[in-house]
């Protein structure tokens, strides 16, 4: 008569549980009660902000991607929590797991939601995109062009500050970006020297600033308030350094500022390079790393 190995592993007990139908049903339930929750509470406080129009769109922009994402998390919360009581080992003996085969129902769902979920955001993220510039860099000739007048100024960076030209005030330069309120801008960025990054935060603008380069970049300022501006591109020692807080301000405290500017730099204009007889560099939307071609 034959005896029974001591070695061998006990068989798997006969489980009826349907435990998938209820991850789907604890995962439909978290889903529902978590997507709203993060939408409305959590999504206000994404950054950059409210700075601007295009800030808006990226927080609106965000919000919606990490919606979208919540199930996802959702379910990999009540999948792990679900295996881990339910099917934790309850002894020191060995027991195989049920035999686990293909599911073409799972394959199929995971598939398709899966594919859904990509090219919805593909989509949703190519349209916004093309919304407003969106606040990057597009390039000496941008594609997505809002309408209507624009306010124009020049961001020059070099190692290790920012300067900032105003053409439709006479070229004039200011360390400090200025901007009024309500106001379409249009900004021209590139540098004299190292590849640098211009990162206006809270108005939800990033744009390179690379020598020769007029990377052009759309902002709709909002009310009156501060925004922090960074290089957010290693360029050299000093790189941490390479920060300034910017203005947004109404139209008559811009005026009054830009008149103020004006007679500070016309005192200093004469003492620039002088490439042409009339003092002072000509506007160019690119310089590039010559001391005789720098902006100031």
């Amino acid at each position: 008569m034959a005896t029974a190995d001591p070695n061998a592993a006990a068989a798997p007990p006969n489980d009826s549980t349907n435990h998938g139908l209820r991850v789907v049903v604890a995962w439909f339930v978290l889903s529902a009660i978590a997507t709203p929750l993060v939408a409305i509470f959590v999504g206000r406080l994404i950054p950059p902000g409210n700075a601007s129009v295009q800030g808006t769109e990226q927080v609106f922009d965000n919000t919606w991607m990490l919606s979208v994402i919540t199930p996802v998390i959702c379910l990999l919360v009540v999948f792990f929590a679900y295996g881990l009581g339910s099917f934790r080992a309850t002894s020191d003996a060995v027991v195989d797991g049920p035999p686990l085969r293909n599911d073409a129902r799972i394959q199929v769902l995971w598939m398709v939601g899966t594919s859904v979920i990509v090219l919805f955001l593909a989509g949703f993220g190519t349209y916004e995109l093309l919304q407003n510039g969106a606040g990057g860099g597009q390039g000496p000739n941008p594609i997505a062009v809002p309408s209507g007048s624009k306010f124009q100024v020049q961001v020059v960076a070099q190692q290790w500050q920012f300067t900032y030209r105003y053409p439709s005030l006479g070229g004039m330069e200011s360390n400090q970006l200025y901007l009024p309120a309500d106001t379409d801008v249009e900004l021209h960025v590139t540098s004299l020297d190292a590849i640098h990054s211009f990162w206006a935060y809270e108005l939800g603008v990033k744009a390179d600033a690379n020598p020769g380069v007029d990377n052009v970049v759309f902002v709709k300022t909002k009310g009156p308030g501060v925004f922090h501006v960074r290089c957010a591109e290693l360029c050299g020692l000093w790189h941490p350094y390479m920060f300034n807080n910017g203005h947004v301000v109404d139209s008559g405290q811009f005026q009054a500022w830009a008149a103020k500017q004006q007679k500070l730099y016309a005192a200093i204009k004469p003492f620039m390079d002088k490439p042409e007889s009339d003092g002072g560099a000509p506007y160019s939307k690119t310089y590039f790393p010559a001391p005789d071609r720098r902006a100031g």
